[in-house]
Order: C-alpha cells, then structure tokens, then sequence
C-alpha cells in the first residue's frame, strides 16, 4: 500500500483532502507552489494498532476518540516510506511545514479555517510527531463542534497531512481575488506584512491593505503599524518567535505597488483556473513570490456584487393584481402578456422595428418573480416612458398612476434620460415620427377601442364555454388560438392606460395652478359617481339582491350561516332573486379576488362568499343601514361648481380646464371597463388550464388538476405539442410545490428594494430603510372619496372570511376587485397600499365609500375595535374615542 504521493503522482480520484487538491491543481497549472507531498489517511489508520481501531470505531463521545488518537505513532511502514519521501524534498533537511488536508476543509461550502493544527519550520526529527499532532487535531472538539454547526456527520475522518518546504518569507500575506468585505467581485484585495503571515493570523500584528480594480490599478492603499515579524525560532514549539520590528520600517509600506499587483494578479490566476473568487496565502522571498494555499471565499455567496447592474423593484399597485405569492403559471402568463403588449405600444407611437428589437431585454423584464411575488423591474417602466416625448413629464405621471411612493435618485434618473435621449432624438426626424404616433394613438383610441371590443367579444363569445368533453390538444390549440387572434392586438387598453396616466397628471397640474388645491381632494370629487364605469355595477347588484332578499329574515339567516345547497334550495322561493343571482355569476363569475392570480377560486367555483355578502348586507337594511346612493352625485356637483367659481368667466381656461377633465373621464371610466375584459381573457386562460389539468391528471402525468398551476405556460402547452425539454412533469411539479411552500413560509421581501448584479444571489431583498411603525395619533395618506366617517375599524385580509359589523371602516394592506362585494357593507375604506388611480380608490370613488388609501403601517398602527375618525377628502385619519 502507497501511503505517500507526489504531486505528479495524485489523480483525480485520490484521496488527498481539500488542501492537497487544491495545490495539485495550482501545480499542475504552473502556477508558484513550493515543493510538496501529501501523506495519505491510510497511514494513519495503518499506524493504529486493530484493538485501536476497534474502539475508534465504537467511541461515541470526543474524550473517548481522544483516548485512541492521542498515542498513535508512525507505523514502520509509513515511517519508511516518509523518509524516502524528505530525502527528496529536502535534500539538505531544509525545514517544512505539516499541515492538514481534510476531506472537506478548503471547500466551497466550509473552510475549516483554523480548526485544524499546522506546523512551521518543522525540522526532519519533528515531522512525524508533527504529523500524529496533525492527526490528532482532526478529531478534537472543536472539529466536532463546527462540523455539527455545519451539518456534516459527528464523526471525523482522518485527514491527510501536507508536507511543504518553508519559504522564508520576507514579506507574506493574503490575497483575494474578489472583495469579500464589499462583495465586489472585480476587486482584489492584497494584504501584506513583515516576515511571516502567521503573525496575522495571531493577531500580533495588523496588515498593510491594498484593493486593485480590474484594470489593475491601485485604488485603495492603507499602510499599517507592524511593531513585530514573526522568525523562524527552533527552540519554540510553533516553530516561530515574534521580534521587533526596526522603528524606520514598522509604518513603512510592506510591498511597492508593482509588487501588489503581482499578488492581486497571482490571486486572479488561481481564481482563473478554479472558477470562482479565491483567498490565497502568499509569501515572497528574494523577489520569488510564491503560492502557498488557495480556497474558495465562501462568504461571497451571501454577498451581492454592488459593481452589478441595478434593478429597483417595486409592488407598488401590481400588488392589488398580483398579491401574494402567485404561481408559475400566472407569472409565466402575465411575463408574456406585459412583454408583447408593451411592444405593441411602442409601434403604435410610430418606433422603428430596430429600435424595438434593441429593447428587448427591457420589453423581456418588465415583471420579476422574487420569493413567489410579482414586483414590477422599475428601471424598466422608466425606460420604457424614457422611449416617448417629454420624461420628466411623463415620469412623474407615471408615478402617479402606479402609486410609487419615491421617485428614483437623481443620478439614475439622469442616466436612463441621458441614454434615452441619445437613442431618441438623435434625429429630429425619428423625435417626430413617435411624437405623431402618439397624437394619433390618441385620436384613433375611440375606435380601436370599439374594436377591441368586438374582437373580444367574437374570441371569447357571449357565454362561458363547457370545455369539459374537449380533449387535450384540442384545449392547446384553443389557447393558442384565442392567444393570436388577442395578445398581438392589446392595442387599445394600452394606449389608453398611457392617455389616462398623461391627462389624468395634466388634470391635477390645472387644478393645483388655477384652482388652489394642492391636496388632490377636489380632483377625487370629480371623478364620483362616472357614468357607465362598470367596476362600481357589482356593488350595486349586491345591494339590489340584498334588498330583494331583505323581505325575508330567514332567507336572511339562510344566505349568512346555511350550505350552498341549502341556499340555492331557498332561492327557487325568490325567482327574481335568482334571476338577478345568476345574472350576476353569468356577468361577474370571473372576478374574484385575486382575479388575475389563475390559480384563483372563481365564483363559478364557489359563489358562497357572494351570497354571504349579499346576506350581510340585507341584514344591514333590514336594521336601517344608511343608504349612500346619489351621495357620489352630490359630491361630483359640489366640485364643479367650484371649479367654475375658480376659473371665473375666462374662456381659455374654462376651454382647456373642460377638454382636459372630459379626457381625463373618458380615459379612467375606459380603462376600468377594459380592465374587466382583460379580467375575462385571464378567466378564458383560467377555465383553459383547469380543463387541461385534469386531462393531464387523467393520463397520470400529473397527481391532481390543480398541478397545473405550477407550471408555465410553454411547459404545459409544449408537454402536449412535443416541444416540453422536461416530460417528468411530476417530479417538476414537486421541485415547484416545495420552493413555493418555502416562499409562503419566508418573509416576504419589501414592498421596494434593490438588487445588484446576479438577482438571486447575495441579495437579501430588503428595504434599504427600515420601515417604522407608525406613532402618533393621526396619518396622513391619499383622500379618494370624501365624506367624514367615525367608527371602528376592521383589519381584513381575507374578505372571504369577514363579517362586518354595522359602521365598521375596513382596514386592508391592499385590495383588488373582488373586495367590492363587501364594499356595501362598510362605513369607510383604509387602504395601505394604492394610488389615486388604483381600483379600490376608482370604486370608492363611483360608489361614494369614503376611502383613503397610501397609509404606509395602518394595519400595524390600529387593531380591530379601535376607534378613528377619517376624512376621505383629505385623507387624514385620526385615532378617536369611541362614541
């Protein structure tokens, strides 16, 4: 048996622990190793005696390992072999040193780092009770303990023990291909001192420091104090002594800045050949540098590189779509849908095919999935507005539209603009063309928006389709079907969604300038109570079928506590109740909450939180609830006839003041309705995939239909085309359910943060500030709806799940559309989250529910029972005694 291998002599299969493999390879690679061989563990286990081994076998606890590893001695074998090696290596019994080489020590999960014993300036006489030291210190204590922190198994195994010639070193010390304080990978840091390294590592001494920049210049130089030098010292045990440093060289620079950059370059080259950053000990000796040891910087991976491009994630209002974690189908399919529409528009505003094409990783990111949750690439929204005319414009409207609560640093504003610019109007000629692409966008939107209608309309048909007996392939290419003939013509929602943003900013411009209202509440008061938006029509057949079921308190009782069966049975007794019940699923079936979340329970699935709703609220009348209809009226008429008083009898003014508001109308009333049809397409996609779940659960490819939510849209749809690159479609659904049960468990990532280069590593995906609780007595968010409302509040999170009490004001983190089924049964509305233009304040805004929403903490600065008192008008709320 071989105990002893050269490095010419190992192989990949050696066993020669994380140190030795680490030094084969720099060898192997002609890179400045000194001299060295490696003792195997086999020699250790061939120096215990079978009754030692026996009960190294059976210890259980350190002390009793301890007992049989403290007297192992060289076998005669090993010693043989050992000599023979030496003679080699120093001819002239130069001095060495013994280190270990555990199996797993240098690795890229664990270093090891000072656990284990290593020995200098070991003279021939010592080594082989240096290397038994070295054994020994592989199974002590503290080896146990990191090794259980680490997760690795209790009991160690032999390491191997490296045998190295000494440089005597004049100037030693560490380097690192990358920062491992900062992150930054392009960065390399040298630190250097007097003599040998292992006075850093003692702590006797501090290091001069360098960092040098990828073009390899110095860019950061702090000179220590370095009082002592560690010397080689034969009467010492460790091999080494400390001495003085001579007073002219303790605070002189250690290296020239040509001698950093051969260290910085060495550390680069041993990254170079093992493929990620490395911290390498070095040492130099009469102008020889030499490489004594490298091993990953394990600490990189918690870090993200602060050189790498930045993204600004925000969930700003796409948390009212998407809240919570949403799965990968949904992603895959709203991904899609807000890439091909977003390129849409921009040919629409008369851009080139090429510019367009330049612009497809920013088209391709437009939404991020971080944890399981949705979260808009921000930078990319501003890119995109930075494509059209007028940006600084533009953007701020935008901001409001999306509800985003700061606007970006100066420096990244600047460099989006600057870039875009140079693209934009590097000719006067491609300025003009998006210029009147825009100007006709806006001109033509009436009718692209009447066809966009009748294309739905004749994709979709005019009822909900049975799909129940269509087969697989058939569901695939009906998908692929409705996604031609709709995806590629999403013209009119889009522009009108950027009409809307331009005067709906506009609007709130006039109204501070030549109306005095800085507060936004007279701009709210004009847009209550909007005729024929139809986001408000399902509040408004909750209250009509509770009023129709008000004339009966036990279909009352029947409609808050009974089954669904129990209730439908109930109903046939009200014909015009199920009449409008039916009218209501066949118009509104598909608006749920989280409605555009394709995984979401539709009311086709379960209409029970609709009829609990209805019954509510019908108890609500039948104990003389307030009505509020015509308030939204009223409110609309008062802010109109301020206006008027405002502007006086100037025509311009009144001109321009009615053309913008009529726009401004036109353009929110529009797109609340065309986001109902959107919500249409998503149920279309919805009943679509369910179906093709369970034929896909039928052929035992999937265990139950609703796996197909955890898959993307191409990997479902190509599983059935024979495109899929994956076909075990369990085994993904399994990788997917445990990563998203991992996210639901996981805190959540903050509402907006940073990330820095590779997006999912490093990156903790946290505020850069830390949110405070909100102190006080009274907050200060966005009034949406007028009207001056005390009571207690109700903090709702599933309105599935809540029974509101008469004169309750809901609290919530955020909404979307399926809340509107409570709406009716509230005194007021706080929201956390939202926009002016978000759907809870929309809805609000038309029903006339007093309503403030952008309360950063108002979930967490109230609990259920506590009194407030808001104003909806100018969005103040105030916590309050009861009354």
């Amino acid at each position: 048996m071989k105990f002893i291998l050269r490095p010419y002599e190992i192989a990949p299969e050696s066993v020669v622990g994380g140190k030795a493999r680490s030094l084969w390879l720099l060898t192997q690679a002609a890179l400045p190793v000194p001299s060295w061989f490696v003792l195997l563990p086999d020699a250790f286990y061939e120096s215990l005696s079978s009754g030692s081994c026996a009960r190294l076998e059976e210890a259980s606890t350190t002390d009793e390992i301890r007992t049989v590893v403290e007297r192992v001695a060289l076998a005669g074998g090993v010693l043989d072999e050992l000599k023979l090696a030496l003679a080699e290596l120093c001819p002239g019994d130069e001095p060495v040193a013994v280190r270990s080489s555990a199996s797993e020590e240098d690795s890229a999960a664990h270093s090891f780092a000072g656990q284990l014993e290593s020995y200098l300036f070991v003279g021939p006489s010592e080594i082989p009770d240096r290397i038994a030291q070295v054994w020994c210190s592989g199974f002590s204590e503290r080896v146990v303990a990191y090794r259980r922190r680490a997760g690795l198994g209790p009991l160690p195994k032999a390491p191997a023990v490296l045998v190295q010639r000494m440089v005597r070193a004049e100037v030693s010390g560490v380097a690192f291909s990358a920062d491992p304080v900062s992150g930054r990978r392009t960065t390399a840091v040298v630190t250097a001192t007097w003599g040998l390294g292992s006075a850093l590592v003692s702590g006797a001494t501090d290091a001069d420091t360098w960092r040098v920049d990828r073009q390899d210049q110095v860019i950061e130089e702090k000179i220590a104090a370095k009082p002592v030098v560690y010397r080689q010292d034969a009467t010492n045990p460790e091999g080494v002594r400390a001495v003085p440093v001579s007073p002219d060289s303790v605070s002189k620079s250690s290296l020239s800045h040509q001698e950093v950059r051969r260290v910085a370059a060495l550390a680069r080259r041993a990254e170079r050949l093992f493929g990620r950053p490395q911290d390498i000990e070095w040492a130099m000796e009469a102008d020889h540098l030499y490489l004594l040891q490298s091993r990953p910087i394990t600490a990189l991976a918690t870090k993200a590189d602060p050189d790498g491009f930045l993204i600004i994630w925000d969930n700003s209002n796409i948390a009212e779509s998407y809240s919570g974690v949403t799965t990968p189908l949904t992603f895959s399919f709203a991904r899609r849908a807000y890439e091909e529409v977003y390129r849409q528009f921009c040919r629409l505003m008369g851009m080139s095919e090429r510019v367009i094409e330049e612009h497809t990783p920013m088209f391709q990111c437009m939404l991020g999935l971080i944890r399981g949750r949705i979260y808009y690439n921000l930078l990319n929204w501003y890119r995109l507005v930075a494509l059209l005319p007028g940006f600084q414009v533009n953007r701020t409207f935008m901001e409001q539209m999306m509800g985003v609560r700061e606007s970006l640093p100066g420096e990244v504003v600047a460099a989006i603009e600057g870039a875009s610019t140079g693209e934009r109007i590097g000719d006067a000629l491609r300025f003009l063309r998006t210029l009147w692409g825009l100007v006709i966008s806006f001109l033509t939107l009436p009718g692209r928006i009447q066809r966009f209608y009748d294309r739905l309309n004749d994709s979709l048909g005019a009822g909900r389709p049975d799909l129940s007996g269509s087969r697989a392939d058939e569901l695939a290419a009906y998908y692929r079907k409705l996604e031609r003939r709709l995806l590629p013509h999403w013209d009119a929602p889009i522009v009108n969604d950027f009409a809307t943003m331009m005067f709906y900013g506009m609007l709130r411009k006039l109204i501070v300038a030549w109306v005095g209202d800085a507060e936004g509440t007279l701009q709210n008061d004009l847009f209550c109570g909007e005729a024929g938006m139809i986001s408000g029509e399902p509040a408004r057949l909750v209250r009509s079928l509770a009023q129709r079921a008000a004339t009966s308190p036990e279909f009352i009782r029947t409609l808050c506590e009974d089954s669904l069966h129990a209730i439908h049975k109930a109903m046939r007794q009200i014909p015009q109740f199920q009449e409008e019940y039916q009218a209501y699923l066949d118009r509104f079936g598909d608006r749920c909450l989280e409605e555009l979340k394709l995984e979401s329970p539709t009311l086709h699935d379960d209409p029970l939180p609709l009829l609990r709703s209805v019954g509510q609220y019908a108890m609500k009348l039948q104990r003389g609830g307030a009505e509020i209809d015509n308030r939204e009226l009223v409110i609309r008429q008062r802010a109109e006839a301020r206006v008027l008083e405002a502007l006086g009898l100037n025509p311009f003014k009144r001109t321009i003041f009615r053309v913008v508001l009529s726009n401004a109308r036109g353009r929110v009333r529009d797109r609340e309705n065309l986001r109902f049809e959107r919500t249409r397409v998503f149920g279309r996609a919805r009943l679509i995939a369910v179906e093709l779940g369970k034929r896909l659960a039928a052929l035992d490819v999937l265990h139950e239909p609703r796996d197909i939510f955890y898959l993307e849209i191409e990997e479902m749809l190509s599983f059935v085309e024979g495109r899929a690159t994956t076909t075990d479609l369990k085994g993904l659904v399994a990788v997917r359910k445990r990563e998203f049960a991992q996210h639901q468990s996981d805190e959540p990532p903050a509402d907006r943060f940073e990330t820095h280069g590779v997006v999912y590593a490093g990156n903790p995906f946290k505020a850069t500030s830390k949110l405070a609780r909100p102190e006080g007595e009274g907050l200060k968010g966005l009034g949406c709806c007028p009207g001056i409302v005390r009571g207690p509040v109700r903090i709702v999170s599933d309105p599935r799940k809540v029974r509101l009490m008469p004169g309750e004001i809901i609290v919530a983190e955020r909404t979307d559309p399926g809340w509107v089924m409570i709406y009716p049964l509230a005194s007021g509305l706080l929201v956390e989250r939202g926009s002016l233009l978000s759907h809870s304040a929309i809805t609000a805004r038309e029903i006339g529910l007093p309503t403030v929403v952008g309360l950063p903490g108002v979930t967490r600065w109230v609990q259920d029972g506590n009194w407030v008192e808001m104003d909806g008008g100018t969005g103040t709320v105030v916590r309050v005694s009861p009354s």
